[in-house]
């Protein structure tokens, strides 16, 4: 084994005397780079974010730079930004490239007695792996350390009476046809807003999700009734770009769905709390008591294991 200065010089000659021969990792000589504080214009409103956050600590550039690379959903990096600017909050006078594994733990032993979720924990992890793994190149860094223990629970479904009566609560054209999708094609929410009007393909009785979860495209089944619903409404509304639009022809609210999800279970004496995934759950689990294989159900839902779909 030979060691160089780790000299720009020096990576230069390296680069040129092996250039064509062989593939160099860059990861263990790169790392130590500076990372800019400085704002610049782009990714992920870079400049939304940091204005709006006052003097705050904020996530490096070259962190918001990797997610846009890597195409990171939105939604991924919204929660990958949030969870590591709070671990920064936690160390706020470290150099982040000099905290070690038992910071880490420091920092996960707190949000375990902050009593914080499995899911916010996990969450957690994963943002600064991120950090460390991807964005400074250092190798599998953290790879000892400790997870939550994966908790078995069971998705929360609706009867098909209850479908019923929820659905009878809602007397806006809009409104009914967001929640006839969710729960008879059983689509995700961002799926169902993310829809744009040619992608209800009446003569084959399909819906198309374009990229939905895991950046998949696939087809869920379109019912004859909610087609009915889904003309009058379009007739009615004239949509342009999505399906579902905002007065203002922007994609519609995902926090109105929930509401309207929630006021018309209420309405109907649904003591649970009820959220538009439920309609996804009650979906599959109705197909599945009518004799449905899971196969298919699996292929209507886009779970990449059938494993997901059993539960």
């Amino acid at each position: 084994m030979y060691f160089l200065p780790n000299t720009k010089e020096n990576i230069q000659l390296i680069f040129k005397l092996f250039k064509g021969v062989a593939w160099i990792n860059g990861n263990y000589f790169f790392h130590n780079k500076a990372l800019p504080n400085k704002p610049s214009k782009g990714s992920f409103k870079r400049q939304n974010h940091r204005n709006s956050r006052g003097q705050e600590q904020l996530c490096p550039n070259e962190y918001l730079e990797k997610l846009e690379l890597k195409k990171y959903a939105p939604n991924t990096a919204r929660i990958y930004i949030s969870c590591f600017e709070a671990f920064m909050r936690f160390y706020p006078n470290a150099i982040l490239n000099e905290l070690d594994e038992n910071d880490i733990r420091k920092y996960l032993l707190f949000l375990v007695r902050k009593e914080s979720s499995d899911s916010y924990i996990n969450q957690a992890i994963n943002s600064i792996k991120f950090y460390y793994e991807i964005v400074c190149g250092m190798p599998n860094r953290f790879y000892s350390i400790e997870r939550p223990r994966k908790s078995k629970k069971l998705p929360k479904v609706l009867s098909v009476i209850e479908v019923h009566d929820l659905l009878g609560e809602i007397k806006n054209v809009k409104h009914r046809c967001i929640v006839g999708l969710l729960y008879s094609s059983g689509l995700r929410r961002s799926e169902v807003l993310s829809l744009r009007p040619e992608d209800i393909d009446s003569k084959r009785m399909l819906v198309r999700v374009n990229q939905g979860k895991g950046k998949k495209d696939r087809y869920s089944i379109l019912s004859a009734k909610l087609l009915k619903e889904l003309r009058n409404y379009y007739k009615r509304y004239q949509p342009q770009t999505y399906l579902f639009e905002s007065p203002s022809g922007k994609a519609y609210s995902p926090t109105s769905v929930v509401n309207i999800v929630s006021c018309a279970a209420k309405k109907a004496g649904i003591k649970r709390r009820v959220t538009p995934h439920m309609l996804r759950h009650s979906f599959a689990t109705h197909l599945l008591n009518k004799g449905t294989d899971l196969r298919k159900i699996q292929v209507l839902l886009g779970h990449n294991s059938s494993k997901t779909t059993e539960i």
